[in-house]
């Protein structure tokens, strides 16, 4: 569960830029965020300082002083279901707005400027599910990888693999890597041999009231204190930990109930 990056130093630190198509930052829209930053501040060590203000009031969650991921605000009038979107680096992200045009899915915002930080657009692909596009500039992405309290996997839940795993392949250049089993629909998208990000297909297990969703892991030391504590934090378990080839991983959701899940890799 690496990302495709450039070489990255002691603690995971890099300051490379993405390769375009890799999971390069995620974002969580919120109605509280205040609240919400004190939860994950609590759970993670996250502290925060302002960002961009494109999309209202914003802010970047730092580990250790890296830049780890993002909380804003949601408009009061938007009652959308709450969830951690992944961001996919693009060298060009206007031509890959287009691109995910092509393909069937949908720009809802964007291609526009975060100040000086990049250029982003917010999309969702033939079934729905939302995602970003962040095109570099001062601003890299996630800037620390591989201890607790940072993304270490994103993962698309949606009914069957098939046909959006196409989108993704042509919209991002990656590999498709189907898992060999009868029971288990799963693909892993890879880039240049490395899996960045899978895509599973549920069926009729997909919740009804979410639909498609990418879901975002977050790197912890231990996955049952971190259930306890996102449960004394006001958040809730949805899924307890089970093993699986990658690790230890559980599902909550925090106070406002943004789904993510927590991965203990066994080399946190």
């Amino acid at each position: 569960m690496t990302d495709a990056r450039g070489s990255a130093g002691r603690n995971g630190e890099t300051n490379a830029r993405h390769t375009p198509g890799t999971p390069c930052w995620v974002s969580l829209m919120v109605h509280g965020p205040a609240a919400t930053q004190d939860f994950y501040g609590s759970l993670f060590g996250w502290e925060f300082e302002p960002g961009p203000q494109q999309l209202g009031p914003y802010a970047r969650a730092l580990l250790d002083g890296h830049e780890v991921a993002g909380i804003g605000r949601l408009p009061a009038d938007r009652h959308l279901p709450l969830a951690w979107t992944p961001y996919f680096a693009s060298d060009d992200v206007n031509r890959t707005a287009e691109t995910v045009r092509l393909c069937g899915g949908t720009v809802g915002v964007g291609p526009l400027d975060a100040g000086d930080a990049g250029r982003l657009a917010i999309g969702s692909d033939p079934t729905g599910a939302v995602f970003g596009v962040w095109q570099a500039a001062a601003h890299l992405g996630t800037a620390v990888t591989g201890v607790p309290g940072t993304p270490v996997w994103n993962e698309l839940m949606t009914y069957e693999t098939a046909s959006v795993a196409k989108f993704y392949e042509t919209v991002f250049g990656f590999e498709l890597v189907p898992e060999v089993s009868a029971d288990l629909d799963h693909v892993t998208l890879r880039l240049d041999g490395r899996p960045v990000a899978g895509v599973h297909g549920v069926g009729s297990a997909l919740p009804r009231d979410r639909g498609p969703h990418w879901v975002t892991y977050f790197d912890v030391a231990d996955a049952d204190e971190a259930l306890e504590r996102v449960t004394e934090l006001g958040g809730h378990v949805l899924e307890q930990p089970h093993g699986t080839p990658r690790g230890r991983v559980a599902t909550v959701a925090d106070p406002e109930g943004a789904r993510f899940s927590l991965l203990q890799s066994g080399t946190s």
